[in-house]
Order: C-alpha cells, then structure tokens, then sequence
C-alpha cells in the first residue's frame, strides 16, 4: 500500500546550500555531458523526501552512473514523472511563480517550449524568489535574472512510498 509522505522543502534548500557551489561526490558530474542542472535538482528533492522510484525507464532514481533513470538527470523527463507520479517517489503540481515554496523547482525554456533548465527554489519573498542551480552554480540568484522565453513552476506536493 502507498503511504503519503510530507515534503521537507527546507531539508532540500539545506542540501542546495551545502552542494550549489561543488559536487557531491556521490552523483556523477553531467556538465560535460550537457550539463547537471537536473541531477543537482533531483538530488535536492531526494533530500526533501528521501523516496525514489525504482521503476525502470519511468521511475526516478539514481544509483549509479550506468543504473539511473532519464527523469533524474533530462530536464523534460523529471517533468513528466514529477506530473505523473502516482506511485512512490516525490510527485508535483504545476503551479505560478505566486505558487512556489522553498525547495520547489522552476525550469526555463525558449520561445518553442523546448526547456532546457532547472533550478531550485530556496527563498520565496517580496522581492522575489531566489534559487541554486548547477552547470552554472548559483546559490540565492535571483530567478528575474536568467533569460528565458518561457517557464514552468513545479510545487513538490508530496512524496509516497511503499508501506
């Protein structure tokens, strides 16, 4: 049976303030293979719930290298499973910028909706929401300051897993 299980937002901002700036060595470094935006994403929301989905091909997990999904590291991939979800693992709601939480994500895109970038929410105020991002490492960046076309804000809802 799958248990609802609280996201810990601030668990996953503590996690991008500790690795924003370096790599934790226990996950592969993606910026030479076009970038690690979404693997420092996903490590960041696995610290916020500490649940993954061992489905092959359409689950989210990482356990290696050569022994992970696409969802952990491609930008579209963790979209849909966070969209999807209903089975163990983090899930989200699409949502705006008025919408998001510490320890969310926002990803950007071009003007033919191909997105290309993911980011970590890690402070939501009246001057706006500031984030942490890997391949161009960035910790309390304002989101206002990337150029982007378009962008999708992700409200981590949840997570379940087996009981």
């Amino acid at each position: 049976m799958l248990t609802l299980i609280p996201y810990d937002g601030s668990k996953a901002v503590r996690y991008a303030s500790d690795w924003a700036v370096k790599r934790n060595p226990r996950y592969i470094n993606f910026d030479s293979m076009g970038g690690d935006c979404t693997n420092f994403a996903s490590q960041c929301v696995f610290a916020g719930c500490g649940q993954m989905n061992f489905t092959p091909v359409l689950g989210w997990y990482y356990g290696s290298p050569n022994d992970r999904t696409a969802s952990w590291s491609g930008v579209k991939f963790l979209y849909n499973f966070l969209i999807s979800n209903r089975s163990s693992g983090p899930f989200a709601v699409e949502t705006g910028l008025s919408g998001l939480a510490p320890g969310d994500l926002v990803q950007l895109g071009n003007a033919n909706e191909t997105f290309y970038h993911t980011s970590v929410v890690v402070s939501v105020s009246q001057t706006g929401v500031r984030v942490a991002a890997h391949t161009f490492d960035a910790y309390m960046r304002p989101l206002e300051s990337y150029s982007f076309a378009r962008i999708r804000c992700l409200h981590i809802a949840g997570a379940r897993r087996w009981a």
